[in-house]
């Protein structure tokens, strides 16, 4: 954004309403401070694998039994998903409303103590790199406009992004869905193979998925994806043997 906004400012001629167009543009949809689909849909399905696992294998590990298993992988995998997805939605809420809170506050800076609030943009687009003339178009352009005043600010000093209330119902729903989906993963070999067998396959089957979870969003993001889906296929596996381990201390002695 920097790079294109000193090209537009360094052409002629340059409209006030396209340089804070411009501005709005940047402040408004920075895909990295906004949540997204995907953040949603890896946090849901992450933490399904991952607790499911957890449960399954102390389960499997204290009882040998499939059916208390699968009753104790499904019983958590409907409470995980709801508790996860209230709260996605509680979470947004609550960004919103922070969002809302320093923008209103941010107001009252620009009424109470102006000169203030000009030397913090000053301040902000002179550690960019941008000086003398330019720095002072800038600055005056984006003072010029309280709304505009106040979206810098809060993409800059704040890095924070407006936040739609009506999304939080999709966050919930993503990331609910994603945790049911992503429980049945460890649960799936419990169905069909014995308790012993399913231990080991449900390890491997989550570890591949983590793996297959930690690549993808490398690969549409940032990073390295064979780094990154060894570290979450990793990190989920070691978190999930914990609770293997507190099922073998645990463990149900046979009934004589």
């Amino acid at each position: 954004m920097m790079a294109r906004l000193s090209m537009m400012l360094s052409m002629e001629p340059v409209t006030h309403d396209q340089l804070i167009n411009e501005v709005l543009h940047h402040t408004q949809t920075d895909p990295h401070k906004r949540a997204s689909g995907l953040s949603d849909f890896i946090l849901g399905a992450q933490d399904g694998l991952v607790n499911v696992l957890g449960v399954v294998l102390g389960i499997a590990a204290a009882t040998s039994d499939a059916r208390i298993v699968l009753v104790a992988g499904l019983a958590t995998t409907f409470a995980e998903s709801i508790s996860m997805g209230a709260v996605a939605y509680t979470t947004t809420l609550a960004d919103a409303d922070l969002y809302q809170s320093e923008r209103e506050r941010e107001y009252r800076h620009i009424k109470e103590t102006p000169h203030l609030e000009i030397k913090e943009i000053r301040d902000i687009y002179e550690s960019k790199g941008f000086k003398g003339e330019l720095l002072d178009r800038i600055v005056e352009t984006i003072t010029a406009s309280q709304d505009v005043w106040v979206a810098v600010m809060m993409a800059e000093e704040h890095q924070l992004a407006p936040v739609d209330r009506k999304s939080a119902i999709r966050a919930a729903l993503v990331v609910g869905f994603a945790a049911i989906a992503g429980s049945l993963v460890p649960l799936f070999p419990f169905m069909i193979w014995s308790v012993s067998t399913s231990m080991w396959l449900s390890v491997l089957v989550t570890a591949l998925v983590l793996f297959g979870i930690g690549a993808y969003k490398a690969r549409v993001t940032v990073g390295k994806p064979m780094k990154s889906g060894l570290e979450m296929a990793v990190i989920g596996t070691v978190s999930a043997l914990a609770g293997y381990l507190v099922g073998f201390i645990l463990k149900v002695p046979p009934v004589p």
